[in-house]
């Protein structure tokens, strides 16, 4: 962050000129004024990170200026500079607001370093302003954008149960929203004045997660030179959000345990124990009933968790969700590329629906933002989107809970001459064809059973060539019309 410019204030010419020099030589940007009143037009008028002045000036003195950019911009350092030093002046200066004071003559160095701390003061001023306004950010109900019926019943069960002080367990894949969840129910709460702290316990070290969760006292390991609040202790009154928390080891697990039942915890390397009034959220992507069967998660933890339980489903079952998130994003990022891309083609529309979305609605923001980036047209066209046909290919082995198993190749796969791309094509049709044969012809049942919405399947079907002859479709009811040979 670049620092804005410093004010200079003196009557004498000579000093000024100087001073700025000095300044100039060391990469500030210099203001200059000869006057305490032409000083406070300026200061009115730019942002300055701080202002310089001689204590004697013709009209108002630099120590009534002094009083009047501390009583105007209390943030706005002071530092003065006299010829006539006296430690009551010294003392007096300091009382009304001066940052610092120093006597001429004065060495270039003692100046510098006066004004590296007033530069450094103000870049952590900015950066801890720009990080409450980030850590302030309104998670609303609204940025949970969809229509289909599971979408509808997740706001609704946000709005009844935010209000409550209950511990919340958010379920569900990589990129579904978990975090907007938590937010939002945060937002809606009682507490929602108060702190509100996330905590991704994948992104922390084993050894570190404990004392970055509940702090730790001077001297309770290498390193630890003073004692430290954890971050129950900052979120104290307000809400903590635990993402990943299936990654969190189990003595740790057990502390938490403890945590849930009354609040109290201990710090790394105290023996006090601290009560706060904290409320939980977590949140895993794990298959949290196979981490406990496997010994990796205490089963009495997710009980303890389990008071409400969300879960956001994933992109590929929210049907024409999809493309209202994409045109979400397709806004914001025109909005902030600069780009005049107002929508999406039909052909862009059919390969983003056909696409499974393994990475779901984090996967879909950042194709739309690849497509805005590359799109030279006012709409998205297929050019502009990743190649799916061959992501989804690729994928076909691991198509998730309640896919079919594989079935046996035939020997078009095994055959010596045929290109791995004509294989996976053959593969596709097999296993499409499958799922068909054994869910009676009908398609929504067959796109369950692959893993794939009702539309995706027709698009893969068209796109195979398959026939549709005797395929059911639960919209109509009635066999669907031929879709190739």
């Amino acid at each position: 962050m670049k620092l804005p410019p410093l004010l200079v204030v003196d009557d004498e010419k000579n000093m000024r000129l100087t001073l700025e020099t000095v300044l100039r030589d060391e990469g500030y940007e210099v203001r200059l004024a000869e006057s305490a009143e032409a000083g406070l037009k300026l200061i009115g008028s730019e942002e300055l990170f701080l202002v310089i002045t001689d204590a004697r000036l013709g009209g108002m003195s630099g120590y009534e200026f002094l009083k009047e950019v501390t009583r105007k911009t209390p943030n706005l350092p002071v530092l003065i500079i006299t010829a006539y030093a006296t430690p009551k002046l010294a003392v007096e200066a300091i009382k009304n607001g001066a940052v610092d004071y120093l006597a001429k003559p004065f060495e270039p160095g003692e100046l510098l370093h006066a004004v590296s701390r007033c530069g450094e003061r103000y870049l952590l001023m900015a950066e801890n302003a720009t990080l409450k306004a980030r850590a302030g950010e309104p998670y609303r109900l609204e940025h949970l954008i969809g229509d289909a019926p599971k979408v509808r019943e997740l706001r609704q069960l946000i709005q009844t149960v935010a209000p409550t002080d209950a511990t919340v367990l958010i379920l569900g894949e990589s990129g579904t929203g978990k975090e907007l969840i938590a937010g939002a129910i945060h937002a809606l709460s009682k507490r929602a004045a108060n702190t509100y702290v996330r905590l991704n316990c994948a992104a922390i070290p084993e050894t570190l997660l404990e004392s970055e969760l509940f702090g730790y006292e001077r001297g309770a390991f290498t390193g630890a030179h003073r004692t430290k609040r954890g971050l129950v202790e900052e979120a104290d009154g307000g809400t903590i959000f635990l993402d990943e928390i299936g990654d969190m080891s189990r003595p740790l697990q057990a502390k938490l345990l403890r945590f849930l039942e009354d609040g109290s915890f201990t710090r790394v390397g105290g023996t006090q124990e601290l009560r706060v009034n904290v409320r939980l959220i977590a949140a895993t992507n794990r298959n949290i009933v196979e981490a406990i069967q496997k010994g990796e998660f205490r089963e009495d933890l997710f009980h303890r968790l389990n008071v409400m339980q969300f879960r956001p489903p994933p992109l590929r079952e929210r049907g024409n969700d999809l493309l209202l998130l994409a045109q979400f994003f397709l806004r914001q990022f025109a909005a902030r590329l600069g780009k005049t891309v107002t929508g999406l083609t039909p052909a862009a529309q059919s390969a983003l629906l056909a696409h499974s979305w393994p990475g779901n609605v984090r996967e879909l923001r950042n194709v739309m933002e690849r497509a805005v980036i590359l799109e030279e047209t006012d709409q998205i066209r297929p050019a502009s989107l990743p190649d799916f046909e061959i992501e989804s290919r690729l994928r076909q082995g691991n198509l998730g809970p309640g896919a079919p198993s594989r079935p046996a190749a035939t020997s078009s796969t095994n055959s010596s001459a045929i290109s791995l791309s004509e294989a996976l094509v053959q593969f596709e049709r097999e296993l499409i064809l499958a799922a068909l044969q054994r869910c009676g012809g009908n398609l929504s049942k067959a796109a369950q059973n692959l893993d794939l919405s009702r539309h995706a399947l027709r698009y893969r079907m068209s796109r195979l060539e398959l026939k549709s002859d005797g395929v059911v479709d639960d919209e109509s009811e009635s066999p669907a019309g031929s879709s190739g040979q």
